[in-house]
């Protein structure tokens, strides 16, 4: 049966719990995919096939996980954390194969890396120096509009340290971009 717009998430989960429906599961699939595929490419540094294999996997990963959603949180921020634990997967097997190596790809330092023009360079380099867990606050609340409880509950880490994570990662980045110009730091809210 096809699905229609109107129906709430809420609803099509119940339909997937109860009558085990695909379409319904396809319906929340469709109305996330572009989002949850947008947020993977800035933590991939812009990597599409990145991205994309891992937005599957948390498709997938959602699928069988269907019957442990608890409504604590929006269904897309259920997705948001399947997504980032899956990608923290993929960073660690890609840690694991490049130790062989000796070597650090410079995309992983960055983080999501994009544009080379204006203000989006800038806000790069001024991320550069974050800590990974400053990063992904920024991330999960600046690029992903995920409040802090959401932000806390994607992360996995305590509202509190969501909270200092995002005050030291403006601090460092309202700095680094006063350093490339007035105007740059302005862009940093306080």
């Amino acid at each position: 049966m096809k699905q229609s717009p109107g129906f709430a998430d809420n609803d099509l989960i119940a339909r997937v719990l109860l009558d085990d429906d695909r379409n319904a599961f396809g319906e929340l699939v469709r109305r996330h995919q572009s989002q949850l595929r947008a947020s993977l490419r800035r933590m991939t540094g812009g990597n599409v096939e990145l991205s994309d294999d891992v937005a599957q996997e948390t498709f997938i990963l959602a699928w069988k996980n269907i019957k442990s959603f608890r409504y604590e949180a929006k269904f897309s921020t259920w997705l948001y954390r399947i997504a980032f634990n899956a990608w923290q997967s993929e960073v660690r097997k890609k840690k694991e194969v490049l130790m062989d190596d000796a070597r650090m790809p410079e995309q992983e330092a960055v983080g999501f890396v994009t544009e080379s023009s204006g203000v989006r360079r800038d806000l790069v380099r001024a991320m550069e120096g974050l800590t990974v867990g400053e990063h992904n606050a920024i991330v999960q609340c600046y690029y992903n509009d995920l409040s802090h409880e959401e932000a806390a509950f994607v992360l996995g880490i305590p509202l509190g340290t969501v909270k200092t994570n995002i005050l030291k990662a403006k601090e460092k980045m309202r700095a680094k971009l006063v350093a490339y110009g007035p105007e740059a730091g302005q862009g940093v809210a306080a």
